[in-house]
């Protein structure tokens, strides 16, 4: 990959959705750590993501590809994690 790398703390938005861990493409959180992929493909990035209070509600792992770092054209929204 050639993209610039993420400073750590930054806040990013996901570009996919990881139902497992019910979050959406577009989701923000912190990047807080990077795991090493045992196959040598693609380094895993930690997040840690916050409720709209700022509370600290998941810890998650994705590929560093899921990622991107938050731009000053976009505005953020809610979304309540409750599936109706």
């Amino acid at each position: 990959m050639n993209n610039p790398p993420i400073p750590l703390y930054s806040r990013v938005s996901l570009n996919r959705d990881f139902p497992e861990y019910n979050l959406k493409n577009g989701d923000t959180a912190t990047f807080i750590d990077t795991v090493p992929d045992p196959e040598g493909i693609e380094e895993g990035y930690i997040l840690e993501v916050f409720n709209a209070l700022g509370e600290s509600i998941e810890v998650v792992t994705v590929p560093q590809s899921a990622i991107s770092p938050l731009r000053s054209d976009e505005i953020l929204s809610v979304r309540s994690r409750i599936q109706a």
